[in-house]
């Protein structure tokens, strides 16, 4: 893993050596072992090195034999032995032995449709000296983050993370009100929108290309898709569950390649526990794997941790954090996730990557993906409840099925009553694109009167969110059975927006650790998307042929386990009691002082929660808010504006090397 930077200056104009080395430099957590650069007429490349393959000769911006195509890249190429086979076949000439360099000669064999032929996580920079074109790749599903930016005068500007966009120096940071709307709204902000005005995220999927006028063509290289409602194949369950188990061994398998140890991650529940039940059968040395458990027992999952860590027999270590560890932790976690962030679950994670790392490990496998390629979380159980509700007024079947979804109702009647209010909501709106997601963004409107009135002023209403977020998702998606619906907008948006970056490669990459991800090889997401929703959701049994086709390598209580999904601690890490940075941008002085947030409203909200000892989800996310966005705002505006010189055009000092 690596961290990437770069200018571009079309028509042939100088590029600012000394402003693409500031930028690469912000980016030394990504890649700590080693620094490159590239400068050429009209482009400047700059890499940050986390070795894992090819340790000696692996060094990046790398080129081609005539030293006509260099590429700096962030990610792993899998699948690179096999292309490279490939390629020599053809005639192409390696001279390391690195993932990279695949890249390079696929370019020249196959040109822009080299993307297609790359299994891997990756943020691609490759320049083309003979064509005088710049591309900017990204991965199917995001998994590796790749931002850019445009200069007034025609630079673009381009990095694995906006922080180091912002070292350019010709750049100043400001909140995008737009950017805060679709976040209080929808949880994330939606590509190629991003917390900072002037400042594009490249989507998941996307490549974009500049040529030496300046030209930007950008097109969609992949998509996430699935069949029409009524046009699914025709095979027994077996068929299924015997091809997901093929898959994903090799895709552990793939994943495994590196000239460094690599480990895995258990947390407790089902898909961290199939990762590492493959990756023990396939390691050729002792397994360590790593978790996180909570002081706080209504987090903690260390029992079912420990259970799987016997039961395969794994080296294992873990890391207890409380309240008190993850306010302190979270301030960091803004400055490198750089956006707004409504749970504090990234805090924990990033201590567990530390602690890989202290051990000397660089690379680890995780179980993220699983739950939105296979149908895993209760939204997509409580969809199909809500629908059923819909379809079925008078059936005496519908309690049952609240039951059938939280062991709680069977055994509390308020809690019942709560949750038949819940499934009652919106019955009539079947019909509506987000009726999965519908009730989850319910607390949009709370969220965005906890801003400023100057600042809610210049945000968009429901109707054009709505309509911006319809225009990025996929136009067909109104004739796949509504399972699937669900489950593309839990991928595109949480998971690819969020998950990925937000908990997953910005809070490994914040201490040096690479993170894989198996269940997100894009074959087995374009298999698990041919899989009928009913053998996803079993009735209301979750990741139903995931686990048929696993069972007989886990511990029968991990495999019939309910899902538990991941959290963290909120409230207790911000109280006025905790010394950390977070809590002190929380007191009405700093709102005040900031002008971002309604000061009163967010002050009555924090007196409240403190003096009932608790507090509801929507409170808990809108205070995860404020205070992220209020470090957010410290990090990158305020606390950084004395060190940022800001210019109007690209003026300053120039570099030409050839």
């Amino acid at each position: 893993m690596c961290g990437v930077s770069g200018i571009y200056a079309p028509r042939f104009a100088p590029v600012d050596r000394a402003a693409v080395v500031r930028m690469t430099r912000t980016l030394v957590h990504r890649g700590p072992d080693e620094e490159g650069f590239h400068f050429a007429l009209g482009i400047g490349l700059g890499h940050r090195r986390l070795s894992i393959v090819d340790l000696a000769s692996g060094q990046q911006p790398l080129c081609n034999e005539d030293r006509t195509i260099w590429v700096a890249f962030n990610g792993e190429i899998f699948n690179y032995l096999e292309l490279r086979r490939d390629l020599v076949a053809r005639g192409h000439q390696f001279s390391t032995s690195s993932d990279t360099e695949t890249i390079v000669h696929a370019y020249e064999q196959f040109g822009l449709q080299f993307v297609e032929h790359l299994n891997g996580q990756f943020a691609i920079a490759l320049w083309d000296e003979r064509a005088r074109r710049l591309l900017l790749v990204r991965d199917r599903v995001g998994i590796r983050p790749l931002f850019h930016a445009t200069l007034p005068c025609g630079d673009l500007l381009f990095a694995s993370e906006m922080k180091a966009l912002l070292a350019h120096g010709a750049l100043q940071a400001e909140l995008d009100p737009v950017g805060l709307a679709q976040t209080a709204s929808f949880w994330v902000t939606v590509p190629p929108r991003t917390s900072f005005k002037g400042i594009e995220e490249l989507a998941p999927g996307s490549m974009l290309i500049v040529d030496n006028e300046g030209r930007r063509t950008l097109s969609q290289y992949w998509r996430h898709r699935f069949p029409d409602a009524n046009d699914y194949e025709d095979r027994p369950l077996d068929y299924w569950v015997g091809e997901t188990r093929q898959l994903l061994h090799d895709a552990v398998t793939l994943q495994l390649r590196a000239d460094v140890p690599v480990a895995s991650y258990l947390s407790g529940g089902l898909d961290s526990s199939i990762i590492s039940a493959l990756v023990k059968r396939f390691h050729k040395t002792d397994l360590r794997t790593f978790s996180v458990s909570f002081a706080d027992a209504s987090f903690d999952e260390r029992a079912y941790q420990q259970r799987m860590a016997h039961y395969l027999d794994t080296l294992h270590t873990e890391i207890d954090v409380d309240a008190s560890a993850i306010g302190e932790r979270f301030s960091d976690v803004v400055w490198l996730a750089e956006r707004p962030l409504m749970r504090t679950a990234p805090a924990p994670l990033l201590s567990l990557a530390g602690l890989v790392r202290r051990n000397g490990i660089k690379v680890v496998l995780t179980g993220e993906g699983a739950d939105e390629v296979f149908g895993g979380y209760d939204i997509f159980r409580e969809d199909k409840i809500r629908r059923f509700w819909a379809r079925e007024a008078g059936s005496a079947w519908r309690p049952l099925a609240l039951s059938g979804l939280n062991e709680f109702v069977r055994r509390d009647a308020k809690m019942e009553q709560l949750w038949r209010e819940f499934f009652r909501k919106g019955l009539e709106q079947v019909a509506d694109p987000f009726y999965s997601h519908r009730l989850r963004w319910e607390g949009g409107a709370a969220m965005r009167r906890a801003f400023s009135g100057e600042l809610r002023a210049q945000m968009p209403d429901e109707p054009q969110l709505l309509e911006d977020l319809s225009a990025y998702l996929d136009p067909d998606r109104d004739r796949w059975h509504p399972s699937c619906r669900a489950q593309y907008l839990e991928m595109t948006l949480f998971m690819s927006c969020y998950l990925l970056n937000s908990q997953g490669d910005r809070m490994m990459m914040g201490e040096s650790v690479e993170g894989r991800v198996p269940f997100l090889d894009h074959r087995v997401i374009e298999f698990a998307a041919r899989i009928p929703p009913r053998y996803k959701i079993r009735g209301l049994n979750e990741k139903y042929v995931l686990k048929r086709a696993f069972a007989d390598l886990l511990p029968r209580e991990i495999v019939e386990r309910p899902k538990k999904p991941y959290r963290a601690p909120i409230v207790s890490c911000f109280l006025a009691d905790k010394d950390n940075l977070a809590a002190e941008l929380l007191r009405r002085p700093a709102l005040e002082e900031s002008g971002l947030f309604n000061a009163a409203g967010v002050d009555s909200l924090l007196r409240k929660v403190t003096n009932k000892g608790v507090a509801s989800e929507r409170d808990e996310m809108i205070i995860a808010t404020v205070a992220s966005t209020q470090l957010l705002n410290h990090h990158y505006i305020r606390a950084r504006s004395p060190r940022r010189t800001v210019v109007a055009d690209c003026t300053g000092e120039r570099v030409e090397l050839t």
